[in-house]
């Protein structure tokens, strides 16, 4: 009888213990996905103004290419 108690708090504990460590991760997936759309964010004006470069940049070269 006291077997049966002893592994029930047992699996009770190990059912706990995964219940923390799995709202521990899903919770740092969810911080991830925060700090990757804030880092998103602050990069996206140099990556549009890179684009803007490389496109004038184009256009330019097309313009001395046609020329010589």
């Amino acid at each position: 009888m006291l077997f049966w108690v002893v592994l029930g708090v047992v699996l009770l504990l190990a059912l706990v213990v995964l219940g923390v460590v799995g709202y521990v991760v899903l919770g740092a997936f969810g911080r991830l996905d925060r700090e990757l759309a804030a880092a998103e964010r602050d990069v996206r004006p140099l990556l549009d103004q890179a684009q803007a470069t490389s496109a004038r940049a184009a256009e330019i070269g097309d313009r001395s290419a046609n020329r010589g």
